[in-house]
């Protein structure tokens, strides 16, 4: 006598209460799988390919199943899923081939391969899908503008398969805290932040998948003009060329320009005003006065304003001159020529036994001068 068994895929028909000879024989004579389904890794857009290999399938029919879900995707060479991007493909009459094209992250999971077997059989395989790095827009910072002094704290967020870590940087790889260059860790915080904190810094997303990605956000540190000045007080003669120097600092970019006597120094024949940038917030003023004239003494003030203030910075310039004109009336013989000028109190006074004399000098009194020692050596050339 026989029964029926009704089979998800089709009747299978077995004799009732077999013998044991029966018994072994319909054991033996069953489908049973080649090998194992192989375990794939597969990053996010590529295509999948998990083959089931069955031998002695006789009559018996096969079936692809999403685990996680219980959902039937092919029976034999048909596609039951309404998912477009799978196919099924039976290749040398006993590999049956599971494509999944443009893979998603939501195609992870285990498939099963099932035989409408009584009982059934089964075997099963991991799809494991990896996603590149991407870094969220929120909550990532964007870029900031803070004044000096105030608490900054930098976020980054970031998307993958496996789990991406987060590391900041400076760009032109200064240092991000005290002596690191960076810094591993989805916050990055700055407390009383300063001028010489501003500047880009990256975050960067890696999990091993490539491309490892980044965002530049930008610290912009607002501080009002401050200024350094070398030298306050230069001496200068008459008709020598002279240039005046004022270095500042302030951001936002601040307004530069030279004043004296309350009167704004514009570019011209006599004066030339000029700016160097040395970063974003630093820069060097300078103004060269050409062939300086008895009204070009005095005090000039190099001026810095932007939106969170204004500052300015004297330099005194006085006039420089010796005691008396020079003038050789012989030419010496030797390659170079000792004065001799006289002090103020003995005009008359002969030059000491122990000074040559090669020439005669002209003594000429400056008001307004400062003067250099009273012993001058001059070159002959």
């Amino acid at each position: 006598m026989r029964r029926e068994l009704q089979a998800p895929y089709g009747t299978a028909r077995l004799r009732a209460k077999p013998t044991n000879a029966e018994r072994c024989f319909v054991i033996a004579d069953l489908p049973k799988f080649g090998e194992p389904i192989q375990n794939l890794t597969v990053p996010v857009g590529r295509e999948a390919v998990l083959t089931c290999v069955i031998n002695n399938l006789q009559t018996y029919k096969v079936a692809w199943l999403r685990v996680d879900t219980q959902t039937i995707l092919t029976i034999q060479t048909h596609v039951i899923t309404k998912n477009h991007r799978m196919t099924i493909a039976h290749v040398e009459g006993r590999a049956w081939v599971l494509r999944i094209r443009d893979v998603k992250e939501s195609d992870k999971g285990w498939y099963m391969c099932q035989v409408n077997t009584d009982p059934m059989r089964n075997q099963i395989g991991y799809l494991n899908v990896v996603v590149p790095p991407n870094i969220l827009d929120y909550p990532t910072s964007t870029d900031m503008v803070v004044r000096e002094g105030s608490n900054v704290t930098l976020k980054c967020a970031a998307s993958g398969s496996p789990t991406p870590s987060i590391m900041w940087r400076r760009e032109g790889n200064e240092p991000v805290s005290a002596g690191a260059t960076s810094l591993n860790s989805s916050t990055f915080s700055i407390s009383r932040v300063n001028r010489l904190h501003m500047g880009a810094y990256l975050c960067i997303a890696s999990n091993g998948i490539p491309p490892s990605v980044s965002k530049r956000v930008m610290l912009i540190v607002h501080f009002p003009p401050m200024i350094w000045i070398q030298d306050q007080l230069v001496g200068a003669a008459l008709g020598q060329r002279l240039t005046l120097e004022c270095q500042s600092e302030a951001y936002p970019r601040s307004i530069n320009y030279w004043m004296k006597n309350d009167t704004i120094i514009t570019q011209g024949k006599h004066f030339e005003p000029s700016i160097k940038e040395i970063n974003n917030y630093k820069v060097v003023m300078k103004l060269t006065i050409k062939d300086i004239n008895i009204a070009d003494f005095g005090t000039y003030k190099c001026v810095v304003k932007n939106s969170l203030g204004e500052t300015d910075g004297s330099i005194k310039v006085y006039r420089k001159c010796y005691r008396g004109n020079l003038r050789p009336s012989v030419h010496p013989t030797n390659s170079k020529r000792l004065f001799y000028i006289p002090s103020t109190t003995a005009m008359a006074t002969s030059p000491p036994a122990t000074t040559t004399v090669a020439t005669t000098t002209e003594a000429v009194f400056r008001k307004n001068c400062q003067y250099p020692p009273h012993r001058v050596t001059v070159s002959d050339t």
